[in-house]
């Protein structure tokens, strides 16, 4: 039994030298294509965990009403200083 590295995978360099030269356009072209499926597929969120169950987020707009304008104050002058004191 033969272990050497270089011996053992002696075919499979061969038949991937005869796949590259013989087909090497077309597996460009389809790894290309997988290659920006892939990235696609990547920031779509492919490579996250999945939640058991989502969050429950809830979204809600309050509008509240402004509160009434405070009342004026109203502020009586008296007319003169020294009107009970006349004689």
């Amino acid at each position: 039994m033969n272990l050497n590295p270089g011996e053992v995978l002696d075919p499979v360099f061969n038949f991937l030298d005869n796949a590259i030269a013989n087909y090497g356009v077309y597996l460009y072209l389809a790894l290309v294509w997988l290659s920006v499926i892939m990235i696609a597929w990547i920031f779509s969120g492919g490579l996250r965990r999945k939640m058991r169950q989502p969050p429950s987020i809830t979204v809600g707009i309050l509008i509240q009403p402004s509160a009434p304008p405070p009342q004026p104050i109203i502020y009586n002058e008296p007319d003169s200083i020294c009107d009970d004191h006349e004689d």
